[in-house]
């Protein structure tokens, strides 16, 4: 497809100067253009497809980056990104260092905030309009919320603490879950009068009029606005924003361009706190994707049938026909988890709370508290969100709640917003939580049997990916310790010099490491560790390893500072004698959030690709 009216958008004013023809024409073209590049580098296809005509309104009636347009999440700024300069960057899509899957603050002055997990606009958009009342500032802050993100509580507390004279407006886009139930011819009629400026300068009017009745103007206009309500209440369902002092605006036709012009002009216009209720198709324009949008959330090439977290739920399934009290409870990531299919087998004892980490979390230890066998799954990178719910709700009451971290590890294509680098360091910090990383997939299937016998919290982690069969045949044969201890592939009674300890699946880079410190003559062991905590036996082992003088280096993909590798060198420096001789060196990421600015292997970025492994035996 030619993209003769995209390619000359060359800034905002560019767009803000088409017809109304053309500017319906850039639509179709921006959707050809998300096809073509996303299906190529991998990304979110179906909720970009969905929020075109969205996006080109947007940037049409307000002045950006004078005006912040903040997108939740960020994963449906595609459009928005094309919009403002990026067009040119979208071959370097999701690669580190090239252009982010979300917004992203360094990366282009129209990105005001940048967000990588959900429900987190609203709070932002906040706090940029009472900033620029504050500053005297003419400006609008517009917050793009899905109604995913809506599930989450900070919309929610968000909504709490706005106020009804901020130039703040609230785009909420429903593509899947209502927002407003508003049924009924007579509703339907209702909606478009309220959207209309008509009506709200009527309201308006009206309201500034009685008021001014002597005496008794304001009891007039407050029996007016009570028998308005009444009326509202008895002919349809009122509206909660109506219901705050908020003004409401639709719902609207999203994928109708010029509709959602003409009610973010209104809107606009109100200079007021106002709240757009739009309709989309997510994967608006492609029938596949229309069809099946959850298949099209995330596009990305598919390496094979088995993963880690689908052998997770199959063996959940597994169990749980096997034990009535097991139950799978997820926050809105049925399918990226593998959840999905323990719905289908048991729906009866699956819950998906929605975008509500913390209430996952303390869900689950209400039904620990009370018998079940829960197992929650979430994202490593969305457990932070969690954190207080783990050490309060959990592990303070010793509650057997059993956590799968699903995308353990680096994100080479989500990038900083979500690598699942910093689970091991803040568990590792809270009294009584076991962790496990499994080697392969039967490792990870005996982890979801073993848990289920667990009477303290247990955390396992595994990567987004297939096993590494590098990693599996590597130890197949070599020396282990236990079920979830210690593999090595030496005789620990004639050690060799120089060892490497890792857990997880850097240790495909440990073995690269290691082949290439043979090539040069340098003998190097592996000591692999599947039980991260407690590191009780690790340390019994590896003591005598270090006491005869062997060189180690604990490879750890997670962050340094409170680490496994941090922690277990604090342990042998307790049982060492003479500290000072202790060879204990440690490769992991190091005071940053692994984010590139420039094209890069992101492993070399952080000093762990095989070569840097190799380096810390010169």
């Amino acid at each position: 497809m030619n993209y003769d009216i995209l390619n000359s958008i060359n800034s905002i004013s560019d767009l803000k100067a088409l017809g109304e023809d053309d500017a319906d024409k850039l639509c179709d073209e921006v959707r050809a253009f998300l096809v073509d590049k996303v299906e190529k580098s991998g990304g979110h296809l179906a909720s970009n497809l969905g929020v075109v005509e969205l996006s080109v309104a947007l940037h049409r009636v307000f002045d950006s980056p004078k005006d912040h347009i903040i997108f939740d999440v960020g994963h449906q700024s595609y459009v928005h990104k094309i919009l403002t300069g990026r067009r040119d960057s979208f071959d370097k899509l999701r690669v580190p260092g090239g252009l982010s899957g979300f917004t992203s603050r360094r990366e282009s002055e129209h990105d005001p905030f940048g967000a990588g997990h959900s429900s987190t606009s609203l709070s932002s958009a906040l706090g940029f309009a009472e900033s620029d009342k504050l500053a005297g500032k003419d400006s609008y802050s517009v917050a793009v919320i899905g109604d995913g993100a809506y599930t989450g509580g900070m919309i929610h507390e968000a909504i709490n603490n706005c106020k009804p004279d901020l130039k703040l407006i609230a785009v909420l886009n429903e593509n899947g879950m209502s927002i407003s139930s508003n049924k009924g011819v007579f509703a339907s009629y209702l909606s478009g009068v309220r959207a209309s400026k008509r009506y709200i300068d009527a309201k308006r009017g009206a309201r500034t009029f009685l008021n001014k009745i002597p005496l008794l103007g304001k009891m007039v206009a407050w029996c007016a606005s009570s028998l308005k309500n009444l009326l509202k209440r008895v002919f349809y369902e009122t509206n909660y924003f109506e219901e705050l002092g908020f003004y409401y605006i639709g719902p609207i036709d999203g994928n109708d361009r010029r509709k959602v012009e003409r009610a973010l002009r209104k809107a606009k216009s109100l200079e007021s706190c106002v709240f757009v209720h739009i309709n989309t198709t997510k994967g608006k324009g492609l029938p596949e994707a229309e069809s099946s949008p959850e298949k099209f959330h995330s596009v990305a090439k598919k390496n094979g049938d088995d993963t880690f977290h689908s052998v997770f739920a199959d063996s959940l399934v597994k169990l749980a026909k096997e034990k009535s009290d097991v139950v799978a409870v997820t926050a809105a990531m049925g399918i990226g988890t593998g959840l999905s299919a323990f719905e289908t087998a048991l729906p009866e004892r699956y819950f998906d709370v929605g975008i509500a980490e913390g209430h996952a979390l303390t869900f689950s230890a209400g039904l620990a508290a009370n018998g079940m066998k829960p197992y929650v799954a979430i994202y490593s990178t969305f457990l932070q969100r969690g954190y207080d719910s783990i050490v309060h709700d959990i592990a303070l009451q010793e509650l057997p709640v059993k956590i799968f971290i699903d995308r353990a590890g680096i994100a080479a294509s989500d990038g900083a917003t979500h690598h699942g680098i910093f689970d091991v360091s803040f568990l590792s910090h809270i009294p009584g939580i076991e962790i496990i990383s499994p080697v392969g997939y039967d490792s990870l299937a005996r982890a979801v049997e073993y848990a289920y016998s667990a009477s303290t919290p247990i955390a396992v982690r595994y990567p987004n990916s297939q096993e590494s069969t590098t990693v599996v045949e590597h130890f197949a044969s070599t020396g282990i310790k236990d079920d979830f201890g210690i593999r090595y592939d030496f005789y620990p009674s004639s050690p060799p010099k120089n060892i490497f300890v890792t857990y997880g699946q850097i240790a495909e880079r440990v073995i690269e490491a290691q082949n290439i410190l043979r090539k040069s003559g340098k003998n190097c062991g592996i000591v692999l560790l599947e039980r991260i905590r407690p590191c009780t036996d690790a340390i019994d082992f590896l003591l005598p390893l270090a006491k005869s003088g062997a060189r180690i280096v604990y490879v750890e993909e997670g962050i340094k500072n409170g680490g496994a590798a941090m922690l277990m060198r604090e342990q042998l420096l307790e049982r060492f004698d003479g500290a000072e001789a202790l060879r204990f060196d440690i490769a992991a990421i190091d005071n940053n959030f692994a984010s590139p600015t420039d094209l890069c292997d992101i492993y070399d970025y952080v000093g762990l690709s095989a070569d840097k492994l190799a380096a810390h035996f010169d």
